[in-house]
């Protein structure tokens, strides 16, 4: 029986790390860490050196540099927990249910008011607090949702004011206190425990919606939702503060090598985060002139967040598969175009079913246009470019009240689409 060829055998063996070799010098390398000596080689593979046997592993196997794991996609999240952001979204509005024998007609402005100046405030608290913790400085991230929501819940109270009573302007200052705690626990990750306390506000707004209950108990399950809430994201905010702050001090007190300084974020901008503030004003202002229509259409819009978000994932995970495999920008193009489509249209068809359950009747086709208009500012929002969205948006809330509503919404949608296709058609934009 023919014995079979040593060095044969050998390049068998190390078949996978000779093929992905890039100079013969490496081979040469493992051979020794091998223990294999230049006396051994020359007994056994018949070779004068290490890098003589080297030389002819490298020219023997056929390169194959195999392909980079790939890296783990940042877009991938779970159905769950967007859908319950949705939910606590949507809960909130089952407190007005409560109070709503409490406030009377006359509640509608001041706590309209209230609303607006605290959804945009909270956005552009919420946005400067996730660009620290992309800077990973948790501690500031902190600080600026501590001082930014004390500072609007007062502004908020504040813009009520001249249109609220004594009662209505503590409602107003429980709503604004309310947006506040619920942005800090929302950017925190703590949806869980936001609706946790919302769930005594849930049950006894469903209570009165089959037997009335007295005042002192709407009172009562209000106070007791708003005061968890509240607790829940200053003590969220406070020891999760002090613990960033114990260790920066312990990383201050650490000894350093000469000449070596400590790296400190810069602030971002306080102008950067006015895009994202002024969108989310216009888009409100978008929904609260729906919610003046049919307030159940509205629930619909909101409680839609949550499928949105998790589309929007989606979307940034295909686009981020599609830069990877493209050839060609027009095949990026195309394909990105069809991921788009494919997101918007399950995206409408998802507050379609949302709408059509809650008001058991067919949806106006104007709010489908207006869910194109929201869906595609979030998701051009979610690329950074806010500043677009942000000025269709503001145009169409500013003209709603003196044209045709479904009008403006179509005009929108057509310049949200356009900025869609000409922004996110770049791979640039992608990165």
């Amino acid at each position: 029986m023919t014995r079979p060829d040593p060095v044969t055998e050998l390049a068998d063996r190390l078949d996978d790390f000779v093929a992905a070799a890039v100079h013969p010098d490496e081979i040469a390398a493992l051979l020794e860490s091998d223990g294999l000596t230049d006396d051994l080689i020359r007994e056994r593979y018949g070779a004068d050196s290490s890098f003589a046997l080297a030389e002819h592993l490298y020219t023997r196997v056929p390169r194959r540099h195999p392909e980079p794991r790939p890296a783990a996609d940042p877009w991938r999240v779970g159905l769950l927990p967007c859908l319950l952001r949705g939910i606590v979204f949507a809960l909130p509005g089952f407190g007005y249910v409560l109070a709503a024998p409490l406030l009377g007609p006359s509640a509608t402005l001041p706590l309209l008011t209230a609303a607006l100046f605290g959804w945009a405030w909270n956005q552009g608290v919420s946005h400067r607090a996730y660009t620290w913790l992309g800077l990973g400085d948790k501690r500031a991230a902190r600080d600026t949702l501590l001082r930014g929501g004390a500072t609007g819940a007062v502004l908020g109270t504040v813009t009520a004011a001249p249109f609220a009573s004594t009662p209505l302007l503590f409602a107003a200052a429980a709503q604004s206190c309310y947006l506040a705690a619920a942005t800090a626990l929302l950017v925190l990750g703590r949806e869980r425990a936001l609706l946790t306390a919302l769930l005594p506000l849930t049950a006894g707004a469903t209570v009165t919606l089959v037997h009335p209950i007295p005042v002192a108990a709407r009172v009562g399950v209000l106070t007791l939702s708003l005061t968890s809430v509240v607790t829940l994201a200053l003590l969220d905010v406070l020891s999760r503060g002090q613990a960033c702050r114990r260790a920066a001090r312990v990383g201050a007190a650490a000894p350093r090598e000469r000449g070596q300084a400590r790296p400190t974020p810069t602030a971002p901008p306080l102008a950067g985060s006015l895009p994202y503030a002024l969108f989310a004003l216009a888009s409100g202002a978008l929904v609260v002139h729906t919610a003046l229509d049919d307030v159940r259409t509205a629930a619909a819009l909101t409680l839609s967040m949550g499928p949105a978000e998790y589309l929007l994932y989606r979307f940034r995970s295909a686009t981020r598969t599609t830069l990877r495999s493209a050839t060609t920008p027009r095949a990026f193009r195309r394909r990105t175009t069809h991921h788009i489509a494919l997101t918007l249209t399950t995206y409408l068809a998802t507050l379609l079913a949302l709408t059509s359950t809650l008001t058991l009747a067919t949806p106006d086709p104007t709010l489908l246009i207006l869910g194109t208009v929201i869906w595609t500012g979030l998701l051009l929002q979610s690329f950074g470019a806010v500043t677009g969205p942000a000025l269709v948006c503001t145009a169409a809330a500013l003209a709603q009240p003196f044209a045709d509503t479904a009008t403006v919404h179509v005009l929108a949608a057509i310049a949200q689409l356009t900025l869609v296709r000409i922004h996110l058609g770049r791979a640039t934009a992608h990165r």
